[in-house]
């Protein structure tokens, strides 16, 4: 029996800080760790990624005070305290790279033609309300640039409209960080100067979001490949969800589009990644050109 099997109790802190042993990823256990992945999350490492995910697993192998790549996958799957240590690893297979106003041709989209388009549907007649999900958020700038621009562009036009704004990611750390909405210069580097202005108060070591556009926003965790958590996603007017489907196998791609697809409410829009697409991935939406990027239409 393993020797994790069954415990009631995580590693004792004595078992932590041991020196560092470097373990290679055998072939067989870069098979096994891969299925484990893959099964969890969607994730598919290929076969020239395996010293990519031995350098990332490394560490935690490491700090628990495993001997080997084996035993970290054994308390994975059998130890008690899994699902904690779960975040650990997804924190580790998973790049967190994201900035404020990344990807502004889809948000010149949004204000121009997705939300008037989305309040014409939806007609005149009593608060009109906006529901939008950044469905891969990181740190949450993507879910924030929005918010501005709705509450600048937007709101000044529709006073009554009831924007609610959804951020999720599968790293407990980064969705904690976009909950706290506190940001290095980095991540503010391509913001508009009357928005930082506006919008972000350094206050003495980041920069701030607003309590207003804080309000629009909130933030979860899940896994888009999770079937049980993703049915709770529904009736979303616009879902971005960039940069997701480059880690993802043929098949986990049709997976979590079908999932993105569910959420959407007729006439609602998926917004993709620049290197992204869905060709052969999915049939179901009406491809839409908008200046320099396209959306999805579910129709």
């Amino acid at each position: 029996m393993n020797q994790f099997m069954n415990t009631n109790s995580a590693f004792t802190p004595s078992f932590l800080g041991t020196t560092t042993v470097k373990v290679e990823l055998s072939k067989l256990s870069f098979e096994k760790w891969r299925s484990f992945i893959y099964d969890s999350c969607g994730i598919y490492f290929q076969d020239n990624k395996k010293y990519l995910l031995e350098s990332r697993l490394q560490k935690r192998v490491t700090y628990l005070g495993l001997k080997n790549f084996d035993e970290y996958l054994d308390f994975l799957k059998f130890n008690s305290n899994r699902n904690a240590e779960m975040r650990y690893l997804y924190e580790a297979i998973t790049i967190n790279e994201t900035f404020f106003f990344r990807n502004q041709p889809q948000l010149d989209a949004l204000v121009s033609t997705v939300i008037p388009q989305l309040l014409e549907q939806k007609g005149k007649n009593g608060r009109p309300k906006i529901r939008i999900w950044s469905a891969a958020s990181s740190t949450g700038e993507e879910a924030y640039s929005t918010a501005i621009v709705i509450n600048e562009l937007i709101k000044p036009k529709v006073p009554n409209l009831d924007v609610e704004i959804i951020g999720t990611d599968i790293s407990y750390a980064v969705v904690d960080t976009a909950k706290r909405g506190i940001y290095k210069e980095y991540a503010i580097r391509n913001t508009p100067p009357y928005y930082l202005k506006k919008y972000f108060k350094y206050n003495g070591t980041g920069y701030e979001i607003s309590p207003d556009i804080r309000r629009m926003v909130s933030f979860k965790l899940l896994n888009l490949y999770d079937d049980a958590g993703m049915k709770a996603m529904i009736n979303f007017d616009l879902v971005y969800c960039a940069n997701v489907l480059i880690y993802f196998d043929l098949n986990s791609k049709i997976k979590v589009v079908q999932h993105l697809y569910n959420s959407l409410q007729r006439g609602g829009y998926l917004f993709i990644g620049y290197s992204e697409t869905l060709h052969g991935v999915s049939k179901a939406f009406k491809v839409v050109s908008f200046p320099k990027t396209i959306g999805y239409k579910k129709e």
